[in-house]
């Protein structure tokens, strides 16, 4: 058996991990949706009201897990999309639009106006994956990194 490093071990336990499940049918609006005005020759973004709600659903569910203190160091983020399974089979990846990215740039958005951390620059590792599921909602991991 391998020797554990205790310093290491130490590490692990003062690190701060929070995760938990938001059970709804994820927003599939994404933040690229944003739409754009000429206002006196200038350009004016503005969010329609299909964002607005999305982001309201957002919030709404995330401010219930805050953690008690903002992230102020570097973390990984690890979320798992999974949307209603209609005819797909349970855990099936979803190769269909929306982008990942496209949807994690709201998400992130949303988490740093609900204080989960001070900028989500803070986030340096990412694992984002969506599927086709028996029960809807977004799985949310955040661990800070050493």
């Amino acid at each position: 058996m391998p020797a554990i490093d205790k310093n290491y071990a130490c590490l692990l336990e003062q690190r701060s991990i929070i995760q938990f499940f938001m059970a709804m049918d994820p927003p599939t609006v994404t933040h690229q949706e944003k739409q754009v005005h000429v206002v006196n020759g200038k350009p004016v973004l503005y969010e329609p009201a299909e964002l607005k709600a999305a982001r309201a659903k957002l919030k709404a569910h995330l401010v219930q897990h805050r953690p008690e203190q903002m992230y102020t160091k570097p973390v990984e983020l690890v979320t798992k999309w999974c949307f209603p399974r209609g005819k797909h089979g349970n855990g099936v990846y979803r190769s269909t639009k929306p982008d990942t990215d496209n949807l994690q740039k709201l998400l992130k958005d949303c988490m740093t106006d609900a204080q989960f951390w001070t900028d989500d620059a803070l986030v340096c590792r990412e694992i984002t994956e969506k599927f086709w599921a028996e029960v809807p909602g977004i799985y949310i991991r955040i661990e800070e990194l050493p």
